[in-house]
């Protein structure tokens, strides 16, 4: 039986905006997580109407199947969002989409259930991945990387100041017993870390960095936004929400360059007629108001982004 964990829809009423629902479209949600958002969309929808649902994690996967068997109007892949464009295929859906929505990072069910190790603050097994059955866990890459790799992944995806400093520390730890629950990384890392924040965990930084390394988060993320403007019909929505400026950044950048055009030297000519904009972007980047922010302290750092595809 598949555990059940606590739920709240990040921005929901800002994301039903954006997606501009039509009664009887056809919409992706690829990341269905325990599919707050998808049930929403579907109390919108009409008896013609798709909704498809992704996910790579097995539990929101049994999740969004029974939602399937539930309600007629949903399709199930299970697998990575950045194999969007072959399951569009498959649909004989390419340009036929009203609306793609992806709510990036890691999810409420994922960080709150502690044999999953996404959380510093449960102790737990030291995996990190969002999919199971394949891929290193965190603890098998963190007993076999170099120091440099650790150093790099914690400065690239994390922002660490002090990463190699954890580096040193973890290779150290290594060398007596490697690292295997989420309680002896965040320990070590606090020990590590000779300038704490205020009101946050020294270990943050460090397990958001090894999270996204782990399951190829920017990669991913990178390759699927190309695909859903290929799935999109004309004026169709893309929606995304962001919870970390690294993510955001690809996101901002993609929109933009879909919209003005890839940057180019400034002295290469180029006849504006040759780039026709493929998406606009909608409004500007909203933020959870503080009353969602104090009901769900999560949504503080979300940032949404609406684009839709040109006519």
């Amino acid at each position: 039986m598949t555990e059940v964990f606590g739920h709240q829809p990040v921005m929901l009423q800002p994301v039903l905006e954006g997606l501009n629902l039509k009664a009887g479209g056809i919409y992706i949600d690829a990341t269905f997580g325990r599919g707050g958002h998808s049930r929403a969309i579907l109390e919108r929808l009409d008896a013609g109407a798709r909704l498809l649902v992704m996910d790579k994690d097995a539990r929101a996967c049994e999740a969004a199947q029974q939602l399937a068997r539930e309600d007629e109007r949903v399709q199930v892949h299970c697998g990575s969002y950045a194999e969007l464009e072959g399951v569009v295929a498959e649909r004989a859906w390419r340009e036929k989409v009203d609306g793609v929505f992806l709510d990036l990072g890691v999810s409420s069910p994922q960080l709150d259930d502690a044999t999953r190790g996404f959380s510093f603050l449960r102790d737990g097994p030291l995996d990190m991945r969002m999919d199971t059955s394949q891929g290193r866990s965190a603890a098998e890459w963190l007993a076999q990387a170099a120091e440099d790799e650790i150093v790099y992944v914690l400065k690239s995806y994390g922002e660490e100041r002090f990463a190699r400093r954890i580096a040193r520390a973890i290779l150290r730890q290594r060398e007596q017993q490697p690292l295997s629950t989420t309680a002896q990384l965040a320990a070590l890392v606090a020990a590590a870390v000779p300038v704490k924040e205020k009101h946050k965990h020294p270990a943050t930084r460090s397990f958001q960095a090894i999270r996204i390394h782990i399951n190829r988060e920017l990669e991913e993320l990178s390759k699927v936004l190309p695909q859903t403007v290929s799935a999109l019909a004309p004026k169709g929505r893309l929606v995304v929400i962001s919870f970390h400026s690294l993510e955001d950044r690809i996101v901002k950048r993609f929109i933009r360059d879909e919209q003005r055009g890839p940057e180019l030297p400034p002295d290469l000519p180029v006849i504006p007629a040759v780039w026709q904009p493929r998406l606009h972007a909608v409004g500007k980047p909203q933020r959870a108001d503080k009353d969602e922010i104090s009901a769900n302290p999560r949504a503080r750092s979300a940032v949404l982004r609406v684009a839709e595809r040109a006519a």
